[in-house]
């Protein structure tokens, strides 16, 4: 599996992420190019060599009509020279970029006008953002959602992430490190600081990494291709990088429990009762399958395939709700294609499409469940739906 992985040992910025990521694609200067032609007003984009602790990587510079912005920060907000949440969506929404890239930088900025609104205890609308701030952040995440769009890694995991320590001046003065906004994007994420002073992690980093990372985890086994190096602005007495890895993950083995019971005195319906029952309490899976039982009696093999973080949960269901006076245990090891979800647009309306990726194989399948209204809403076939989307 194509994997991403990020590694966040001295925090993240929008700049920084931008930048590791930068080194990982083929033809870092088409890209700048590109990126800067996407219609973000008054903002240059450049990539400059930067070294840290004697490691050579790369700094994102970003100009706004000729100056760059003199703050890391990119959480402030002001009373002037600002715009709404709405009109930053309304600036997102004419870019001259993808649709997948339109949808995943409104998705990313939503976390950090929810966190500021979240902050300063006013409504998501009444949030003003600094005009320079804004533009800055914008590029940031923009370039960030392109570079992945064009990598197009499988899985995208990262590692804990530091925070930093101490505090950090704002225009509403003094704040604690990590910034209340940044805390707020990174609750359910694991965090850390190792005593550095200084804001590691800006709100714009905390949010790339909440949208787009799967899990926080230590690095898996991976056949490593591609190693990047994104430079931040400061100097510590660590190298002040993000580090970005890109391969092919080499054990993609998921653990698995397997429990296994034979019955031969139940009803068809109070089996499916409680298969139903399983799936709903988070069975990955429930099948049945017709055996011959000792005596030649006709009965059933019930099979519930679950986490193994919920395997006790499990037995006590199927004691409960089936007949077997025992269940066999069996610890399986799969390997799983990468899945997830999206909403396309057809002469029907929108259907959702499951795409599963991975090992070198891509495939995707409308959702049934959607087409089979469709069918059913306009008098046609199954067929004739998926003839007509595709």
């Amino acid at each position: 599996m194509k994997t991403l992985y990020l590694e966040c040992n001295m925090g993240a910025a929008g700049d920084m992420l931008m930048a590791a990521l930068l080194e990982l694609h083929g033809k870092p200067d088409e890209f700048i190019k590109k990126l800067n032609s996407v219609g973000i007003p008054d903002v240059v984009v450049a990539a400059t060599q930067s070294i840290k602790c004697g490691i050579t990587g790369t700094h994102i510079k970003v100009t706004i009509n000729g100056k760059e912005e003199s703050t890391d920060h990119d959480h402030e907000h002001h009373h002037h020279d600002h715009n709404t949440y709405h009109d930053i969506e309304h600036r997102i929404g004419h870019l001259n970029v993808s649709d997948n890239v339109k949808k995943n930088t409104l998705a990313v900025y939503k976390l950090i006008a929810e966190a500021e609104s979240n902050a300063h205890g006013v409504e998501l609308n009444q949030i003003h953002f600094h005009e320079v701030g804004e533009m800055d952040a914008i590029a940031d995440i923009v370039g960030v959602c392109m570079l992945i769009e064009e990598l197009a890694p499988d899985n995208i995991l990262a590692s804990a992430v530091n925070t930093g320590s101490g505090s950090v001046r704002c225009s509403h003065g003094v704040l604690p490190v990590p910034a209340p906004a940044t805390a707020f994007i990174l609750k359910n994420v694991p965090i850390y600081n190792d005593q550095i002073k200084g804001e590691l992690c800006t709100p714009t980093g905390a949010a790339l990494l909440k949208h787009f990372v799967k899990d926080f985890c230590p690095m898996p086994v991976m056949s490593v291709s591609k190693v990047g190096y994104g430079m931040g602005k400061k100097d510590f007495e660590k190298a002040n990088c993000v580090r970005a890895f890109l391969g092919n993950s080499t054990d993609e083995k998921e653990e698995v429990t397997e429990l296994v019971c034979n019955i031969d005195d139940m009803t068809s319906e109070n089996l499916a009762f409680a298969q139903k029952l399983l799936l709903e309490e988070g069975a990955l899976d429930v099948w049945i399958v017709p055996v011959v039982m000792k005596k030649s009696r006709a009965g059933f093999c019930f099979h519930c395939l679950c986490g193994n973080e919920i395997k006790e949960k499990m037995i006590t269901l199927i004691f409960k709700h089936t007949s077997t006076l025992g269940i066999r245990h069996n610890i399986c090891r799969r390997y799983t294609l990468h899945r997830e979800e999206n909403d396309v647009q057809t002469k029907f309306g929108t259907v959702r499409v499951k795409t599963a990726s991975g090992f070198d194989v891509r495939k995707s399948k409308p959702e049934y469940e959607d087409i089979a209204k469709i069918a059913k809403e306009n008098g046609l076939s199954i067929e004739d739906v998926l003839k007509e989307m595709y």
